[in-house]
């Protein structure tokens, strides 16, 4: 159940026997040169719409813009700064929290939201109760990073061992050649590519990681790979959702 394509009356029927939701969170930011632009934030959405599926669970908006950047030295790189991102969230939990929600499950595509996540959390919680907002009592939230389900990093280390890398990644390359084949791209790639790297400001991960993969081989990447990767993102998603939603 989707929530931008339901009405208020549907929302407020489901909040008579559920008070959970997904909230889909990714990126938009320079995936190298075959990986797509929107790769954090379309893989999350997808896998976010397979999890409300299996769990018959409410799935928010996707937040497409997160952290990134360390990217910004890229073309079509739009971040947000941290401070901004935790506004953002803090104001979307808000407004659902006034609703009714209380236990929000945030299924993150992109690392580099995680720790402006966790703040963005402990400000919510704040907020909430220095407000005495509805429900705030009860309000948790819980980050559910696909790229690092067992499952899924097991996955990757068989079929691409070190090669997966960190940016740029075949495992997430390859999940989004599954949602869009029809914009698969093909691209040169040298064979050597640099890696192990601290990153600091973007002039520096640019001159570092000059074409924007972080120890990643992405030429690696099929669709099939990819539809893999889906299945079992969703299925240790949902059981993490479920039990999320049965604990106190």
């Amino acid at each position: 159940m989707l929530l931008h394509l339901s009405t208020w009356l549907e929302v407020e029927k489901y909040l008579e026997s559920s008070s959970g939701i997904i909230i889909p969170i990714g990126s938009t930011e320079q995936h190298g040169p075959t990986g797509l632009i929107g790769t954090d934030a379309v893989c999350a959405e997808f896998i976010s719409h397979g999890v409300g599926e299996a769990t018959q669970a409410m799935v928010g908006p996707t937040i497409n813009i997160g952290m990134a950047l360390h990217h910004t030295a890229f073309p079509g790189t739009i971040s947000l700064r941290p401070s901004t991102l935790i506004l953002v969230v803090k104001d979307y939990l808000t407004s659902l929290a006034k609703a009714g929600f209380s236990k929000f499950y945030f299924i993150n595509g992109h690392g580099g939201n995680i720790a402006t996540l966790k703040a963005a959390f402990s400000e919510t919680y704040a907020y909430l109760e220095d407000m005495q907002t509805k429900n705030f009592q009860k309000v948790q939230c819980q980050l559910g990073n696909w790229f690092m389900c067992s499952s899924v990093c097991k996955l990757a280390k068989e079929l691409y061992g070190d090669k997966e890398g960190s940016h740029a990644t075949p495992s997430e390359v390859a999940l989004t050649q599954y949602i869009y084949p029809q914009a698969i791209k093909q691209s040169f790639l040298a064979p050597d590519v640099a890696g192990g790297h601290r990153i600091y400001g973007p002039r520096d991960f640019r001159l570092r990681y000059p074409d924007g993969r972080m120890g990643s081989h992405p030429h690696l990447a099929t669709p099939e790979h990819g539809k893999q990767f889906y299945h079992l993102a969703v299925e240790e998603l949902s059981a993490s959702y479920s039990k999320f939603l049965d604990q106190d």
